[in-house]
């Protein structure tokens, strides 16, 4: 495994919609696991394959990974679709590595089941809640090239865009 380049806005990359993925291959495997470790290294909850400048849909979450190695329980969301979402509605504070140290609140359905494909070609079905909820829709964005500050006013999006241009500057990120 080996960490991979995480690309920041406004990186056309990042607007693209991702392909499916035909088959899963070595190379899919070696991403997915090269994303895993890359997210923990960022260090976030949530990585998709755009945001290291692939065009493939494949996402990768955990959301215990502030706590020990042990605990980590990394899922690899391949071909991920969103077949039922809540009608509850919930608000949550959102960052993004390929937007460093920017957050808002997003609004999104508080409940969601996702049926994707495992690393090993089984197809499984997933239900997120709350904070693993807007984790599989962020990453479900990004592949669908849609970023969360995509869901603020143009004031608000505008003013992160040129936070961060301020730190690239500043070099502050790379």
């Amino acid at each position: 495994m080996s960490l991979r380049n995480i690309i920041v806005v406004p990186d056309p990359l990042l607007k693209q919609i991702a392909q499916p993925i035909e088959t899963i291959t070595e190379d899919v495997k070696k991403q997915a696991l090269d994303m895993v470790e890359t997210m923990y290294d960022a260090p976030g909850i949530g990585l998709a394959a755009n945001q290291i400048g692939c065009l493939n849909r494949i996402f990768v979450m955990d959301t215990n990974y502030r706590k020990e190695e042990s605990s980590r329980k990394p899922i690899i969301m391949i071909n991920p679709e969103i077949v039922w979402k809540s009608e509850e509605i919930s608000v949550m504070e959102e960052g993004c590595l390929s937007i460093p140290q920017q957050y808002a609140e997003v609004e999104r359905p508080k409940s969601v089941r996702v049926k994707y494909i495992d690393i090993d070609g089984e197809v499984r079905e997933h239900i997120g809640e709350d904070l693993e909820s807007h984790c599989i829709q962020h990453e479900l964005d990004h592949l669908n090239g849609i970023l969360f500050i995509d869901y603020l006013s143009r004031l608000k999006r505008n003013m992160i865009l040129r936070k961060v241009e301020k730190m690239k500057k500043d070099g502050i990120i790379l």
